[in-house]
């Protein structure tokens, strides 16, 4: 089952009074160079503002999991599948693929100028920052380690790991990543010495062409006939 976002702040006092219908006025869709559509700020947005709810179906765990394994499947099949199932608390999952749910069109950053926070059993997503009128929405979807494969990162932000996972497990993917560049350059000069070596031997004797192999081959196959010993 594929881990679902998790990277939710803690509800502090100031977060607490959360607008009953989303402040549209803060936020519109656009085209994004991080993934097709994004949510950019339609002006400047104070720190700590609640810019948009995050909505969907309040699902059991079961049924996540369910979910979760249908999307996994699918994502095996076709190399991608959209995960919008974020984790509400201990029992329930929200599903945000619902049409009416806009804030599913926020991208991950691994440098991001929102987060999210949760009051009273919904999702809000608020201004991690200052942010100026047309920058891009963002913020860290939470993604845990053992499915970082399925979530390659686009945000193209300086500090970016490549893939979509929370911060706190940078450091082993870090790790992870180069060792697997470490093998990767061992393999590749085992592969240029093996080249090499194989050069140096046609040029000690006259290769034999593909075409004289098979030539060869084809007549080792032909049954010989046999000699008759039956006397005159």
């Amino acid at each position: 089952m594929p881990d679902f976002p998790s990277g939710i702040g803690t509800t502090s006092a100031a977060h607490r009074l959360m607008p009953t219908v989303t402040p549209q006025k803060w936020w519109i869709v656009r085209r994004s160079a991080i993934h097709q559509r994004g949510i950019f700020s339609r002006t400047f947005i104070p720190a700590g503002t609640p810019i948009i709810e995050y909505t969907g179906e309040k699902i059991t765990k079961a049924e996540s999991e369910r979910r979760g394994n249908a999307l996994a499947a699918r994502a095996a099949k076709t190399g991608g599948a959209a995960v919008y199932i974020f984790t509400l608390n201990k029992t329930h999952d929200l599903d945000g693929s619902t049409s009416g749910n806009t804030a599913r069109l926020i991208n991950h950053s691994c440098e991001p100028n929102c987060e999210a926070f949760i009051s009273r059993g919904r999702i809000w997503i608020h201004a991690k920052y200052d942010i100026p009128e047309g920058e891009e929405l963002s913020f860290n979807y939470g993604f845990a380690l053992d499915t970082w494969e399925d979530h390659p990162c686009r945000c193209g932000k300086p500090s970016c790991v490549g893939y979509i996972v929370d911060e706190q497990y940078w450091p082993k993917l870090r790790r992870i990543l180069k060792a697997r560049a470490q093998r990767a350059e061992k393999i590749a000069a085992l592969e240029a010495r093996a080249a090499e070596l194989q050069q140096q031997l046609d040029e000690l004797g006259e290769p034999t062409s593909p075409t004289t192999k098979v030539a060869q081959k084809e007549t080792a196959k032909v049954p010989q006939k046999k000699r008759s010993s039956r006397k005159k």
